[in-house]
């Protein structure tokens, strides 16, 4: 599913990854450049699995590992309500 963040997420890209803020909370979080990649493929409207793909194709990571790593940053960024639903 395409991922987009809410309306009061503010991002820059940082020489480390990206940083989101939350404007409703003040809330900062870093995205690694393993995180970046996977929001910036979702952000496109790549579905998951594609994102997995990435990641296997950009870092030395197996597949299902990278799967695990995908599924649970999209939890975390809906957790935290950072995308919209």
């Amino acid at each position: 599913m395409p991922l987009q963040f809410a309306a009061d997420v503010s991002t820059a890209e940082t020489d480390y990854g990206t940083v989101l803020l939350d404007q409703r909370s003040g809330r900062y979080w870093e995205l690694n450049p393993t995180g970046t990649l996977v929001v910036k493929a979702l952000l496109r409207g790549a579905e998951e699995k594609d994102a997995v793909e990435a990641l296997v194709a950009e870092f030395e990571i197996e597949r299902e590992q990278a799967a695990r790593d995908v599924a649970a940053l999209v939890e975390t960024l809906r957790d935290s309500g950072l995308v919209a639903v």
